[in-house]
């Protein structure tokens, strides 16, 4: 019987698969109570092309309070934020990846706001 972290890192695996398939830069998003990463990685899988989280000292002194990483709005600056490193890193188009998360909450905020600020799924 698999424990909750393993089935959504099995999920996660077989995304991954799908998308190293098709060969495009990825936009990965991890999320923690506390925080969200969001992260593109170049279509070999090799290479980390732009990176954007609520940890960064920038986002934290922008959304006020400590422990204000875990929630939508956060998560909305996050999409917007790693959007524009993308397109400054000369990626257009993007698989999404949410590594196995439910596409609800915090992961579609981000993914909404990324998709407003100019990146292609």
């Amino acid at each position: 019987m698999l424990n909750k972290k393993e089935q959504r890192l099995r999920r996660a695996r077989q995304t991954r698969i799908r998308i190293a398939q098709q060969g495009v830069a990825r936009l990965s998003v991890n999320r923690t109570n506390t925080h969200i990463y969001a992260s593109v990685i170049s279509g070999c899988g090799t290479k980390v092309l732009a990176v954007a989280s609520t940890a960064e000292a920038e986002v934290r002194t922008l959304l006020g309070a400590p422990g204000k990483g875990g929630n939508v709005a956060a998560a909305t600056l996050i999409g917007k934020r790693i959007a524009e490193k993308a397109k400054a890193a000369g990626v257009e188009k993007v698989a999404f990846d949410r590594a196995g998360f439910a596409f609800h909450g915090r992961v579609k905020a981000l993914a909404e706001a990324a998709r407003e600020a100019g990146l292609q799924f």
